[in-house]
């Protein structure tokens, strides 16, 4: 059994051609190479452009602007009061609800709300330690009938009803955006370098018409992700502005142009009542005559902005060509292994096209056929005929033994 094994172990294999005459096969095999040489050309070398080196290490540089007035509470409100922050980032708010609570000192006062009514101290205990108040819980109950809290007072009270202001859908934002993609050291601005001020001023952006003018109205961009500007503006949100650079550096430089398209960011919790919409609290603080500090304390309902870059750039180059080229030959050969496959195992005669592809020599017989013999099947006789198909041989009724 050792000696087999060893025997079997040191032996080796050949490819063997054999030529089937069958439509079916025949038919199978073409369609195969087909569909392959189809793929790598139209998906992987087309589409996906797989004979360029691609850089997606974007360098990317923002800066915003937002124009427009609006009236809150009976207040014309310019961009000094509802852009925050000032510094023009890539990520800003334009606040559209504001509730005030004015002249805070430090001190203790009541808490608001129902919840934290009480009658003696002992209702109070049940708050100590909680950071949802307005300040730290002293476990006494004050004379108003609320729990006292150390801290600014009066408490601020949220749940008075403000109205939005809905004149945030005609405000405008400048988006100026430059990239470069440091493999290929191009550098790309978000509008054409030859845009005059004028034409600027009297544009703005429209996917079909208009694609490169960078001033981008509110309403247009919540129109786009389609909310509607009363609920977000009353509870506000989150919305994305994605600017997309897609280069193919094969073509001309111009051709090297933004695609813009916006969504809500904060979709999966816009009917989620624990955490609904944004909001953020800022103060401003002052001192009374006598040095005393005192505060004006905000709570705002913005909608909150965020321009993300993406891009991505291509050229060709001869390494990556080479190595789809090698894919793809060596992919044709699947039609091979199919058509075996169905040889094997599906067709009639499959025992016969195992015999003529499957063949074992041992030394013996090769030792033999080295020796003339008429009668020696080893050895190639005169009514062989070669076969058009790939120089294999094919055998001819005539040779097959009786």
């Amino acid at each position: 059994m050792v000696w087999g094994w060893v025997s079997d172990f040191f032996t080796y294999e050949t490819t063997k051609s054999v030529v089937v005459k069958s439509w079916s096969v025949g038919i199978i095999n073409r369609i195969v190479q087909v569909l392959i040489i189809a793929y790598f050309v139209g998906w992987v070398f087309i589409h996906e452009k797989a004979y360029q080196v691609f850089d997606s290490g974007i360098e990317s540089s923002v800066m915003t602007k937002v124009k427009g007035f609006g009236y809150h509470q009976n207040r014309i409100m310019d961009v000094a009061d509802y852009v925050f922050p000032q510094q023009g980032a890539a990520v800003f708010c334009i606040m559209t609800k504001l509730i005030i609570t004015e002249n805070q000192f430090q001190g203790k006062c009541g808490e608001n709300g129902k919840r934290y009514s009480c009658m003696n101290d002992t209702d109070c205990d049940q708050h100590i330690g909680s950071i949802l108040t307005n300040g730290r819980i002293t476990g006494v109950c004050h004379h108003s009938g609320q729990c006292e809290v150390e801290g600014w007072c009066p408490a601020e009270n949220d749940r008075v009803i403000v109205d939005p202001m809905v004149d945030v859908q005609n405000f405008t934002i400048f988006i100026k955006n430059s990239i470069r993609f440091p493999l290929f050291n191009v550098t790309r601005g978000n509008f054409p370098s030859k845009m005059t001020s004028n034409e600027i001023k009297r544009c703005k952006y429209h996917p079909q018409t208009n694609p490169f003018c960078p001033i981008f109205g509110v309403g247009d961009i919540l129109e786009y992700t389609g909310q509607n500007v009363s609920a977000l503006a009353k509870k506000g949100g989150e919305i994305g502005i994605n600017i997309e650079w897609k280069c193919n550096l094969d073509m001309n430089i111009e051709y090297c142009v933004p695609e813009y398209s916006f969504t809500r960011l904060d979709a999966p919790f816009a009917k989620n009542r624990v955490s609904e919409g944004f909001n953020f609290r800022f103060a401003k603080y002052y001192k009374t005559p006598n040095g005393t500090e005192y505060r004006t304390l905000h709570k705002a309902f913005a909608i909150r902005f965020d321009v993300m870059v993406t891009g991505q750039a291509g050229k060709f180059n001869t390494i990556p060509t080479l190595i789809n080229l090698v894919a793809a030959f060596t992919s044709i050969g699947l039609g091979t292994v199919l058509c075996d496959l169905i040889l094997l195992n599906f067709l009639k005669g499959a025992k016969q096209y195992k015999a003529k592809k499957f063949e074992e020599v041992s030394e013996a017989q090769i030792e033999a056929s080295l020796i003339p013999s008429p009668s020696s099947q080893m050895s190639i006789k005169e009514g062989m005929k070669s076969s058009c198909d790939s120089g294999a041989l094919s055998l001819a009724t005539a040779d097959q033994p009786v």
